[in-house]
């Protein structure tokens, strides 16, 4: 029983591991991401100069509905996870060469891995 509860124990670390990265990842959506987009599931299609993000992850870029997307983000081909969400944050402008979103980035992987968290957390369907 003794490998039973170490295993259980990680099962515990990484759980609340992941809660303490969206947590922070919330702070990091406010302070670097909320000027101009929202997450409100209740008014979809309510954009600021970005796009609602509700409904983001698993969604394909470019399909919010009611955004004036680039046509390169709409062919972009991108659907948001993890991976794609790690590439396009950490360079924008390099991930989808033609995107209208005037943000350089998030160069620290940790603050991207929390951000992501979050963004998983709160607008998955």
């Amino acid at each position: 029983t003794g490998h039973k509860q170490v295993v259980n124990n990680a099962a515990i670390h990484s759980s609340s591991h992941t809660i303490m990265s969206a947590e922070k990842g919330a702070k990091i959506f406010k302070t670097k991401c909320s000027q101009c987009h929202v997450i409100d599931a209740s008014n979809p299609t309510g954009h600021k100069q970005g796009p609602n993000l509700t409904g983001l992850w698993g969604r394909q870029s470019g399909q919010a509905e009611g955004y004036d997307y680039t046509e390169a983000n709409k062919n972009s081909g991108f659907i948001w996870n993890e991976d794609t969400l790690e590439t396009y944050l950490t360079n924008p402008k390099k991930a989808i060469p033609g995107t209208k979103m005037v943000f350089a980035g998030i160069k620290k992987a940790k603050e991207r891995k929390a951000l992501i968290a979050f963004l998983k957390e709160s607008t998955s369907a």
